[in-house]
């Protein structure tokens, strides 16, 4: 039997907490999420070269609000798709990669 969520609840606007189907309770920050997105230009990204020092970055509207989980919707029964506030939705979260993010909760 594959492990699997039976509770997702957002304990904060910056927390999502996970309950899993062997009793595993994780939480998550909305931030550490997004900056794990496993979609390829997330991680074309990732791997990049860090810009220059001198190098300023203009912020999108978007992006200056707090980031927020807009939704989160299953994708077949492997995994979860998650649109954030910053309007990336690209990212389909396994539920390996779920598990491995994040860190071990009290329930």
């Amino acid at each position: 039997m594959t492990i699997h969520p039976t509770e997702l609840k957002l304990t904060s606007p910056e927390r999502l907490r996970i309950v899993w189907s062997d009793g595993q309770v994780r939480e998550y920050t909305i931030r550490e999420l997004r900056e794990g997105c496993p979609c390829a230009s997330c991680r074309e990204k990732q791997s990049a070269e860090p810009p220059p020092a001198t190098t300023l970055t203009v912020l999108s509207p978007a992006e200056i609000r707090p980031l927020r989980i807009a939704s989160m919707e299953p994708a077949g029964r492997y995994a979860y798709g998650i649109d954030f506030s910053d309007g990336h939705d690209t990212g389909i979260y396994t539920l390996e990669l779920l598990r491995e993010l994040g860190s071990v909760a009290s329930a």
